[in-house]
């Protein structure tokens, strides 16, 4: 699929966690599989884009990279509003990173809005060796608070393609079901032109959301 071909729907991602963890590295796979040993820490956020194709549709992902270190908190939080989709980030190789998931979980809730999909991402999975977090704690984490779980690793490349596309396919349903209003503009979704509601129509009834659809109730 060409990179700047038309799109259905553009879709609002975040990418949360501890500085360290690998969310730079995991973007970098995923827009240009590529791989990068040693990375700056993230000041503030970065932004990558790509498209994938969900239910032969060309859905485009917008993708913010948010800093992990205390002191820019208060600045990432902001990236937080209007996002449509989360990978919440730990490294299995890190104990103290998994036990801020919980912290980083309440941000994303707090400040974003209530029909977000989130995704648990234990990263690194390429040091199985050096794990300190077990599948089965971040499986049940996920379990608990109702979020998706993958682990990943951004070096190999291994399961990054599909951590990042099960939050497309499920927000894509989520705008099948009628769950968005796509008139609000907080919602993280956006009509591309090859969107028939890309006129500015877009207070749609629930059945209309399957073709069609919108945001944050």
């Amino acid at each position: 699929m060409a990179l700047n071909s038309p799109y259905l729907y553009l879709f609002k991602y975040i990418v949360v966690g501890d500085s360290g963890v690998g969310k730079s590295n995991l973007l970098l796979q995923f827009t240009d599989k590529h791989f990068q040993p040693t990375h700056d820490v993230t000041i503030g956020v970065e932004f990558g884009t790509r498209s994938v194709e969900i239910e032969g549709q060309n859905i485009k992902l917008q993708i913010w990279d948010t800093a992990g270190q205390e002191s820019f908190r208060s600045i990432t939080r902001s990236y937080f509003r209007g996002a449509a989709g989360a990978l919440l980030v730990y490294d299995i190789s890190r104990r103290e990173s998994f036990n801020h998931v919980s912290s980083w979980l309440n941000d994303t809730l707090e400040h974003s809005n209530p029909d977000i999909t989130i995704i648990l991402v234990g990263n690194k999975s390429d040091i199985a060796d050096k794990r300190q977090v077990s599948t089965e704690e971040g499986q049940a984490y996920a379990a608990e608070h109702g979020l998706m779980f993958f682990e990943t690793s951004a070096r190999t490349g291994d399961n990054v393609e599909k951590a990042f596309t099960a939050v497309a396919e499920d927000i894509h349903q989520k705008i099948k079901d009628g769950v968005f209003d796509l008139s609000d503009d907080s919602c993280g979704i956006k009509l591309g032109s090859k969107n028939p509601y890309s006129n500015g129509n877009v207070n749609l009834s629930a059945d209309e959301g399957q073709r069609s659809g919108g945001c944050c109730r």
